[in-house]
């Protein structure tokens, strides 16, 4: 583990008893963000995820890559110059498709930034600049924030792995709801990505 992330396992183990078992039995973070991905290519992916299998998004982010073998992964212009007959035989729908063009032209007139850019701005300039996009929520934003900038005090309160793991750790009978955990989770700063994780990651039994 990174220096950042031993902090952040001693920070949450420190909370209380169930935060320190939980870390115990789990192990060491295991958490990868992807930062050499642009913002723009990691929107497009987390659109072909979005209420899908991780093997279902695979499987359409393939046919995506497929229609433009001159380049790893689809460009801005590569994606807008394909029809909604290409994309919806990729697996898209047509809201999803409608999304992936607004990604490409924000990203074409500056609304979606690049990784340079997006590393200066906080996440409260970040979140409402990209969450403007039809069909990108806060969870898509919050998604990109962990996975492609690294931040490591994000909180995705409207993820339902986060809030059924809390339920889980604490013993609830429901789990919170997303207002509710954000209160509950301001103890976990600086570190409410890594927190994000373990409560991913919280056994069933």
């Amino acid at each position: 583990m990174t220096d950042a992330y031993l902090a952040a396992c001693s920070h949450l183990a420190a909370l209380d008893a169930d935060w320190a078992a939980l870390l115990a039995r789990v192990g060491p973070c295991g958490h990868q963000p992807k930062p050499a991905r642009e913002p723009y290519e990691a929107l497009v992916r987390a659109v072909a995820y979005q209420q899908l299998h991780a093997r279902a998004g695979d499987a359409i982010l393939a046919r995506l890559a497929a229609l433009t073998p001159h380049a790893p992964f689809p460009m801005p212009a590569d994606l807008l110059a394909l029809s909604d007959e290409a994309l919806r035989g990729c697996g898209f729908s047509a809201r999803k498709a409608a999304t992936l063009r607004a990604i490409a032209t924000g990203t074409v007139d500056g609304t979606v930034p690049d990784r340079a850019t997006a590393g200066t701005l906080d996440d409260a300039a970040l979140v409402p600049r990209l969450t403007a996009l039809p069909g990108i929520g806060r969870w898509t934003v919050e998604m990109l924030l962990i996975y492609t900038l690294a931040r490591l005090d994000v909180l995705p309160a409207d993820d339902y792995g986060v809030r059924e793991g809390y339920r889980r750790l604490k013993g609830l009978a429901a789990a919170p709801g997303p207002a509710t955990l954000r209160a509950l989770a301001q103890p976990w700063a600086p570190y409410r990505t890594v927190a994000a994780w373990y409560l991913w990651r919280v056994p069933r039994d």
